[in-house]
């Protein structure tokens, strides 16, 4: 039975912030390496990344020969405390993690070993070449990876030639001191700092145990460096001292120079204090210009009051409309024309709208609401979900995620969110309309059966549905509320809204003040995005609508 060795590592730049895992297949009999697996994956805690990272080592150790020994190495306590079964599993995004790890082999083939991190360094430097590829937009390729190669800076001078002389020689016992000295320092890169993310005791003692490991292996390092040191300097003394010293004024003169070298001269301040005088006055000339543009803008639209005309619908009960304006929320505060906010309101709350992936439904073109079945998704709808969970880690700027309490929207949701290492959160404002008597039915079935309401409801945003179902007009009092809610919840961050047709299409109608008729008008597929900012003015822009290019690729 062949032996695999699989050592593998996460971080988190922020934790939670942007992460990312690598991890090393080998031969447990030679040392070769066999292969490697690094991903970004967005926003996570370092804990979920390094379960990431374990759970893709096992799966590429497992495709090389499934019947296989594997023996994890990791410089997490934690995550192989938990893994051998001796600490609890508490925080909710490691569970299905882990619980899919132990899947992957029987657990009869696999041991976990936990290591010193200087000894974890393949892993690390992939881990962080993924973080480096996310914060470019990219994800890691193992065609440009440098991870494999060795952690040993390259020297700033010229080593000295090992000396052969004789035993006892002085020039000889400097240069072991020297190497003794190097290999005690050498504990590789430095490490990503993060703050704590457990609040349990068991992660806190993985710590500890941690740094009680790093701090032994640091103290047995550094004695047999003194005794080296020791040897070295019985037969070598004079020598040593003699090259401490002319590195000494090496430095010196060094630092000199650089210091020279970084003092700027009077002509290089003189041309910086004129870029900036420029650059200010570029600034002035640029928003005086748009603050003039703007109110000519303003001035246009007030003088031309362009109207669209509107759909037969529409024109029949226009005056009724007029008359209800009052039940149809609008934005407290009128649009201001322009494509940014200005600078004093601050970052907008940008809520990504995302609709639910496919249920058996869905392709049926079947009304299905909140008072219907409630379907799950299908395996279509998975995979769709899986591919938007994908797109939105690579772009990494989903913070928080919210859903609607229904099942397919739930579903969607857990799938993005344990990708992007997050937790979901329900609002009931985000559920779909009521759709009465017509819930599991077709458009066409609702005409034949009853045609009167629906000729109704598709005319009158405050028609119900037949049997009691819920008005357009109540859907969008509902999702307004639950805008403003979360727009004071999240303000200046990134969301992803979990939601339905009726939802998202309300969100966009009342960003753009757009009539209720305006819901016909759009199409909103499956596992789609589209994404509303909403600035602390109440003024709204809307960025993106029904985007669907991760579902082709």
């Amino acid at each position: 039975m062949r032996e695999f060795f699989v050592e593998a590592d996460g971080g988190s730049r922020g934790n939670p912030g942007p992460a990312g895992y690598g991890a090393v297949v080998g031969d447990a009999a030679t040392g070769e390496t066999l292969a490697e697996a690094a991903e970004y994956i967005g926003v996570a805690t370092n804990n979920v990344a390094e379960y990431r990272g374990l759970l893709a080592g096992l799966r590429t150790a497992h495709a090389l020969d499934p019947t296989a020994r594997v023996h994890v190495r990791m410089d997490s306590k934690l995550v192989v405390e938990q893994m051998s079964g001796r600490w609890k599993i508490k925080h909710p995004d490691m569970k299905p993690l882990a619980a899919e790890a132990r899947t992957v082999f029987p657990a009869d083939q696999v041991t976990y070993e936990w290591i010193p991190r200087d000894r974890n360094k393949h892993a690390d430097r992939l881990a962080n070449e993924a973080m480096d590829a996310g914060a470019k937009g990219e994800q890691w390729s193992a065609d440009t990876s440098r991870a494999a190669l060795g952690t040993r800076p390259a020297p700033t001078e010229p080593p000295l030639p090992e000396p052969s002389g004789p035993p006892g020689d002085a020039a000889a016992g400097a240069a072991k001191a020297r190497a003794a000295l190097a290999t005690g320092r050498d504990t590789g890169p430095a490490r990503p700092l993060a703050a704590p993310v457990e609040d349990d005791v068991e992660a806190e003692a993985a710590r500890a145990a941690e740094a009680d490991a790093a701090r032994a292996a640091e103290a047995e390092a550094a004695r047999a460096a003194e005794v080296e040191v020791a040897r070295a300097a019985e037969a070598g003394a004079a020598r040593a001292a003699e090259v401490r010293a002319a590195r000494a004024g090496e430095a010196d003169v060094a630092r000199a120079a650089q210091a020279e070298t970084a003092r700027p001269t009077e002509a290089e301040v003189a041309r910086a204090a004129e870029a900036g005088a420029a650059r200010a006055a570029e600034v002035d000339a640029a928003r005086t210009d748009a603050a003039g543009a703007a109110r000519t803008d303003v001035a246009d639209a007030a003088r031309t009051g362009v109207a669209s005309p509107a759909g037969q619908a529409g024109a029949q009960t226009a005056g009724l409309r007029a008359a209800r304006t009052v039940a149809t929320p609008a934005p407290s505060t009128p649009s201001t024309p322009g494509w940014s906010a200005a600078p004093d309101l601050g970052a907008p709350a940008t809520f990504v709208l995302l609709r639910h992936g496919e249920t058996p439904l869905t392709p049926q073109k079947r009304f299905s609401g909140s008072g219907g079945t409630d379907p799950s998704l299908s395996d279509v709808g998975r995979e769709q979900a899986r591919r938007v969970a994908t797109a939105l880690a690579r772009r990494g700027t989903i913070q928080a995620v919210v859903a609607s309490p229904l099942a397919r929207t739930r579903e969607t949701a857990g799938i993005v969110a344990a990708r992007l290492g997050l937790r979901v959160t329900i609002d009931e404002g985000l559920r779909e309309t009521d759709f009465g008597a017509w819930e599991g039915l077709t458009f066409g079935e609702v005409r034949e059966r009853h045609p009167d309401d629906l000729n109704a409801w598709l005319a009158d945003p405050e028609a119900r549905p037949t049997g009691g179902g819920e008005s357009f007009t109540e859907t969008a009092t509902r999702v307004e509320a639950a805008r403003r809610r979360l727009v004071a919840a999240y303000a200046g961050r990134t969301v992803l809204l979990v939601t339905h047709v009726t939802p998202i299409k309300t969100f966009v109608r009342l960003a753009l003040g757009a009539p209720p008729e305006a819901l016909f008008r759009m199409e909103l597929s499956a596992a789609s995005l589209s994404a509303v900012a909403y600035y602390a003015d109440g003024n709204a822009s809307v960025r993106l609508f029904n985007d669907t290019s991760h579902l082709r690729t």
